[in-house]
C-alpha cells in the first residue's frame, strides 16, 4: 500500500499536505456523561515575590530530616516501589492505633477518594456531600459513572446533617464529611455527627474527610477514628499533603474496616504511591513534634488573618482548617483583584466566595495590607 493510499483510509489530507490528527479522532467514541466531566482546576500560580495562597499548601519547605531520607533513596530509582507500602502502612497503623490491614494508601486522598467511590458505587448509584464541599467530589464521581448529589450548606456555611440525612434513597452508597469543610473551614459538631452516623443505613459506607484535622483547634469538632471505631460503616481519609507538607509527592490514606480496605486495594492504582512518597511520609510521622510547630505557626496566621478580614468587614467564615473561606458572593470578584493587586493569589469561587491560604507571616502581613488599602480608598 502507497503512503497516499495509506494517508487516504486513515482519512487524513492528501499527501504533501498538514496531517490533522483531530480528522482520527473525531471518530472516536466518547463515553457518555464525559463532556460534564470539569477538569480539576488546579489554585491559580503566583509570579516571582507573590503570596500563593490558593492551594492551601504548606508555607514552609520541607523539613531536613525528611530531605535527607528522600535524597538517600534517590539511588533506587530504577526500581518499582514497594506495592504494599508495609513499612509505611505499619508506621500509619501505630500512630493511629489500627491494624496494618486498615490502611489503604493513594496518591493522595484524593486518589484514595476515588477508590471508595469506584469501590462501593456503580454506575446510576448515589454519592452525597455537601455544597460546597471538596471541589473534587462531583468529578471523581461523575468518573465512576455514579451520581452526584449535593446538599446545601447551612446558613453558617456547614453541613446541613438534617437534609442530608433527608437525601438518602435506595441508591445511596456513600456519603463524603469533609470535617473541617473545604472551602468554608467549618466543622461538624461531635455529637451531631455521631446521631448522623448511627441514623445511616449500615450499607451505605460514610466517609469522613480530615484533610486539614490537624489545624483544628475547636472542641466540637467529631473525632473520625472514634467513629471508626463505632461503626463498621466508617471510613476515615488523611492526607499528608497539608500538614506534612509533602503536597508535591502525592500520598494520603484510608482507614478503613477489612471489607472495605480489602475492596479499595482492588480498585487502587498499582505502584500508585512512589517509593519517595513513601520514605518521605515515613520521615514525616517520625518528626511530628516539629511538624506541630509548624503547625501551630500556621494556625497564628490563620487566625491573624481571619480578625483582619472581619475588622475591615468583610463577611469571614471562623475556620479550623489552614485556610480563612470569605462569602463575598457577588463581590467575590473585587476581593479577589484587590488581593492581586497586593500580590496575593488566593482561589476565588464566582459569585460565591474567596478562599485564602494560611501562610507565613509576610503572606498575612500583605493580606492585611490590601484590607487597609481598600479601607483607606473608602475613606478617602
Amino acid at each position: 500500500m502507497t503512503s497516499t493510499a495509506q494517508s487516504d483510509l486513515l482519512g487524513a489530507p492528501a499527501a504533501g499536505s498538514a496531517f490533522r490528527s483531530e480528522r482520527i479522532l473525531m471518530t472516536i467514541h466518547t463515553r457518555p456523561g464525559l463532556e460534564m466531566v470539569p477538569a480539576y482546576r488546579q489554585g491559580k500560580a503566583a509570579s516571582p515575590g507573590a503570596s500563593k495562597l490558593s492551594s492551601n499548601e504548606s508555607p514552609h519547605p520541607p523539613l531536613d530530616s525528611v530531605i535527607e531520607a528522600v535524597t538517600a533513596r534517590l539511588t533506587q530509582l530504577h526500581r518499582y516501589p514497594n506495592i504494599g507500602a508495609e513499612t509505611l502502612r505499619a508506621a500509619i497503623a501505630d500512630k493511629n492505633s489500627v491494624a496494618a490491614e486498615n490502611i489503604v494508601l493513594g496518591a493522595g486522598s484524593v486518589e484514595v477518594a476515588s477508590q471508595l467511590i469506584h469501590a462501593v458505587a456503580g454506575p446510576d448509584d448515589e454519592v452525597m456531600f455537601a455544597w460546597r464541599s471538596f471541589e473534587a467530589y462531583p468529578s471523581l464521581v461523575r468518573i465512576s459513572g455514579a451520581i452526584p448529589v449535593e446538599v446545601p450548606l447551612n446558613t453558617d456555611a456547614a453541613h446541613d446533617l438534617p437534609a442530608m440525612l433527608d437525601a438518602i434513597t435506595a441508591k445511596t452508597r456513600l456519603i463524603f464529611i469533609c470535617n473541617p469543610n473545604n472551602p468554608t473551614g467549618t466543622v461538624v459538631d461531635a455529637a451531631a455527627l455521631d446521631a448522623f452516623v448511627d441514623a445511616v443505613p449500615r450499607d451505605v459506607l460514610v466517609v469522613i474527610d480530615e484533610a486539614y484535622v490537624h489545624f483544628d483547634r475547636s472542641q466540637v469538632r467529631a473525632d473520625g477514628l472514634a467513629l471508626f471505631a463505632k461503626y463498621p460503616h466508617v471510613a476515615v481519609l488523611h492526607t499528608f499533603s497539608k500538614a506534612y507538607g509533602l503536597a508535591g509527592l502525592r500520598v494520603g490514606y484510608a482507614i478503613a474496616h477489612p471489607p472495605v480496605a480489602e475492596n479499595l486495594r482492588k480498585v487502587s492504582l498499582p505502584f500508585g504511591v512512589t517509593d519517595l512518597a513513601q520514605t518521605a511520609a515515613v520521615a514525616s510521622l517520625q518528626a511530628e513534634a516539629e511538624l506541630n510547630v509548624r503547625i501551630n505557626e500556621v494556625v497564628q496566621q490563620r487566625e491573624r488573618m481571619y480578625a483582619g478580614l472581619i475588622a475591615a468587614g468583610y463577611p469571614a467564615v471562623a475556620s479550623e482548617a489552614n485556610f480563612v473561606w470569605v462569602s463575598a458572593g457577588e463581590h467575590s470578584a473585587e476581593l479577589d483583584a484587590l488581593l492581586a493587586a497586593h500580590k496575593v493569589v488566593a482561589r476565588t469561587f464566582p459569585g460565591e466566595g474567596v478562599r485564602i491560604s494560611a501562610g507565613s507571616a509576610e503572606d498575612t502581613d500583605r493580606v492585611l495590607a490590601a484590607l487597609a488599602a481598600a479601607h483607606a480608598e473608602v475613606g478617602a
